[in-house]
């Protein structure tokens, strides 16, 4: 699992891993979630979004499998 750059108010850090799309995300109020059968595009795209936590909530959050952290 590799670490993407984020900017983000609610984001701390993302691990994605290409092999499987296993995402990772450590929010800053110190929860974390892991996802499975994520795009390496999707990630991306909410890497570089204007407000990633948005696209985290509109994109991610409810349409990918999340598992336990």
């Amino acid at each position: 699992m590799k670490s993407v750059p984020v900017n983000s108010r609610i984001i701390q850090n993302v691990y994605f891993s290409q092999e499987d799309g296993q995402l990772h995300i450590c929010f800053k109020n110190g929860e974390e979630r892991l996802f499975i059968g994520v795009p390496e595009h999707e990630v991306t795209a909410m890497c570089v979004a204007k407000s990633p936590g948005q696209h985290y909530i509109d994109r991610i959050r409810n349409q990918y499998k999340r598992i336990a952290a």
